[in-house]
Parts: structure tokens; C-alpha cells; sequence
């Protein structure tokens, strides 16, 4: 299965998500997309299902010789996340990451202000929040955000990806309440070979597409 761009992928996922709340399964729901690249999947789930959207940002923990190297995730205000594995391999210590872990805090906070323009985090108590992303690669950010969400005492969290590897849908799934994946591919190398168009989402995109749902709302 592939998409033509993210939001083509978003309104194909959103059809099974509508059928699930038709179902009465997603009862009070909010839409978290995971910026950059989940926003515009989450905005077309969030058209269709009329639920307010909102981001929780998340942020890769990069290897300190090679910051494209994920060893592990950060999201809201939960503790890192590490890939003990990665650790091992790699000779790495969470201690040792510790310089990383701040200068990616630093950013996330950068980046919900810059994005919710002095507006408050969306309460999620007792809500169902579907956190959303364009793909799975490895999971350890969705992993990260899954925990932060589920601290903060919603009624049921619900994990939607238009594709995932299954290494990373199988890892995922026990960590939240449903995971609605539209393709888990054994050929899975990353999550752009399933689009045609995997253009980088920006600052300003994320930044209009927020304000114009809560307009509509």
C-alpha cells in the first residue's frame, strides 16, 4: 500500500478510525499529531471525525557521533526513553546522554511554544486521544509519546499510523489501547519509500494548520 502524500494517508486512515467511533469506541475524542510529519495525516483524521487537533512534540535522542542515530526520545515532560540495546552496541550510558537529553528538551519547548502560540496544552483527562504520525520506523518516539499521554490520565489512548514496520507495530501495540495501522509491510526500509510525495513538513505548515482547526472549531 502506498500514499500519494501525508494527507491522502490521513484520509484513508481516517475511515477506520469514523467506523470506530460510529462504534462508540472513541467516545470524547482529541486528535495529537506528532510534528512535523504527523500533522497534516492528523489534520484529515481530525476533519473527518470532528475532535479538536492539537500536537504532542516529541524529539529523537541522536548518537553524540552521529545525531541522525536515534538511541532513544523524549516527549512532553516525561523522562527519556532509551533503546537499551542501541546503549550497549553503541558503548553509551543514559548518564553520558545527559547534554543531548537537555539540548532536545530545550527544543521541544521551543517548539510547543512556537506552535501553540502561548496557548495551553489541550487537557486530555478522561478524553481519548489518538496520537498520530506519517509512518513507524522504529518506534522509540511513539513509544516516548504513548508514555507521556498516558500520564496524563486520558480514558483511552488510540495509536494511528498510515504505515509501520512490524518489528515497530508489534513493539507498540501493548503500549497503548488500539493501534490502527493501514499497512505493516515485510519489505518495510522507511516510512518515505510508502509515499510518493514525503516533502519535509515545515515550522510554517504545522503553524497554519493548527490555527486553522481551532478556527473551524
Amino acid at each position: 500500500m502506498r500514499f500519494h502524500d501525508r494527507r491522502e494517508a490521513g484520509r484513508r486512515l481516517a475511515e477506520p478510525l469514523r467506523a470506530l467511533r460510529l462504534a462508540g469506541e472513541l467516545e470524547n475524542p482529541l486528535v495529537l499529531a506528532l510534528p512535523r510529519g504527523g500533522v497534516p495525516v492528523a489534520d484529515e483524521i481530525a476533519r473527518v471525525l470532528h475532535a479538536p487537533l492539537d500536537v504532542l512534540v516529541a524529539r529523537k535522542i541522536g548518537a553524540p557521533f552521529n545525531p541522525e542515530l536515534g538511541v532513544g526520545a523524549i516527549a512532553g515532560e516525561g523522562p527519556p526513553l532509551f533503546d537499551r540495546q542501541s546503549l550497549a552496541m553503541l558503548g553509551l550510558t543514559a548518564e553520558g546522554l545527559a547534554p543531548q537529553v537537555e539540548r532536545e528538551r530545550a527544543e521541544l519547548r521551543r517548539r510547543e511554544e512556537l506552535y501553540r502560540g502561548g496557548r495551553s496544552a489541550p487537557d486530555v483527562h478522561d478524553r481519548t486521544v489518538i496520537l498520530v504520525d506519517d509512518g513507524l520506523a522504529t518506534g522509540v518516539t511513539a513509544r516516548a509519546a504513548l508514555r507521556a499521554v498516558h500520564a496524563l490520565g486520558p480514558a483511552r489512548v488510540v495509536l494511528a499510523v498510515p504505515v509501520a514496520s512490524p518489528q515497530a507495530a508489534a513493539a507498540l501495540e501493548p503500549e497503548t489501547d488500539r493501534l490502527v495501522c493501514l499497512s505493516r509491510p515485510s519489505s518495510f526500509q522507511g516510512v518515505g519509500q510508502w509515499y510518493t510525495d514525503f516533502t519535509q513538513v515545515g515550522d510554517d505548515e504545522v503553524i497554519t494548520t493548527l490555527r486553522a482547526s481551532a478556527g473551524a472549531r
